[in-house]
Order: C-alpha cells, then sequence, then structure tokens
C-alpha cells in the first residue's frame, strides 16, 4: 500500500514528534510517501523549493497514492486542501485528530463524507486506529 501524509508546515510545527510517531506506525501499513514531514529539520517555513515545485510533487505524489492520511489537530491550508482534491479523485481519506478545550475541527472536514475522521488523546491509540482505518480501507 502506497500511503501519502498530510500534516502541518507552514501552519506550525508544534506536533512534529507525533508526526514522526504516526509515519513510523504507517510504514508496517506501506510506503509513506512523504516520511519527510516527520523530520525536525523540516520547520515551519517549509522546504527549499519553490512553491510551485511544492505544489506539483505533492500533488503526483498524492495521486499515486492508495490512501491518504492525515493528522488534522493544527488547522492547515494545505493539508485541507489535500483532502479536498484526494476526495474528488475518490482516494480513501483518513483524519486524525486530537480534540481540546477551545478547539473544534473544521466542519469542512468533519463534514465531509469522503472523509473518516478518528478521535485521539494519546499517540498509543493509534496503532489500533490506524489498523482499524487501514484494515477497513483494504
Amino acid at each position: 500500500m502506497t500511503i501519502y501524509f498530510a500534516a502541518s508546515i507552514r501552519g506550525g510545527r508544534d506536533d512534529q514528534a507525533i508526526y514522526l510517531q504516526i509515519i513510523e506506525l504507517l510504514k508496517r501499513h506501506g510506503t509513506v510517501l512523504t516520511e519527510h514531514l516527520g523530520s525536525e529539520a523540516l520547520g515551519a517555513a517549509g522546504e527549499d523549493l519553490a512553491d510551485c515545485d511544492i505544489h506539483d510533487r505533492d500533488l503526483e505524489w498524492l495521486k499515486s497514492a492508495d490512501v491518504l492520511v492525515s493528522e488534522v489537530t493544527t488547522p492547515s491550508l494545505g493539508v485541507g486542501y489535500e483532502i479536498g482534491r484526494a476526495v474528488e479523485w475518490g482516494k480513501r481519506v483518513v483524519c486524525l485528530y486530537r480534540p481540546s478545550q477551545g478547539r473544534r475541527l473544521s466542519g469542512m472536514i468533519a463534514g465531509c463524507a469522503g472523509a473518516r475522521v478518528f478521535e485521539y488523546t494519546d499517540v498509543a491509540q493509534l496503532p489500533a486506529i490506524l489498523k482499524t482505518a487501514i484494515g477497513v480501507l483494504r
């Protein structure tokens, strides 16, 4: 299985360590095209590439993926865009969300019939969630 993992970059990198853990878990289920999202070296400024190059490369990766798994706790315009495109293309979409007081998931994601949202409070819950989410998708 080919997995496109999406998570905030320019929207904030506070959850980078969680992204890395998710990527390691996803690698148990297949090839992760976007492993660089877990890197400590990737800051909020993003990659040292032209924006159009990032856009085109990432959409090619997303087109080739079997599933999009996104961590949507930190709001990100890019992740929302990727989810929208994946839904438009009929891709399978899994969203991981950590609810917290004073924060709600966007209605555009929570209300999207083409995206399955899984809530979690601790990374320790993710192996079971991903097994269910990925297993359901196979």
